[in-house]
């Protein structure tokens, strides 16, 4: 029995199914903004690309996560 994706990634599926883009896609465009901080980045994924909030700050927080020393 495979083991339930839990945190962030848990969204992942439905982020792609209702968005229409891989979540490599969602990390790179987050990524290519660093100067942005996690809530700013959150915002903007919400007003230019209508991610609803928790999608927009899952996708930030697993990016930024995965992006730290």
């Amino acid at each position: 029995m495979s083991e339930k994706v839990k945190g962030p990634a848990s969204y992942f599926p439905s982020i792609e199914k209702k968005y229409g883009r891989p979540i490599s896609e969602w990390k790179d465009m987050i990524r290519a903004r660093p100067d942005l901080k996690h809530m700013e980045a959150v915002a903007w994924l919400k007003e230019e690309h209508g991610l609803g909030h928790g999608h927009a700050n899952a996708l930030v927080a697993d990016t930024l996560k995965g992006s730290q020393s």
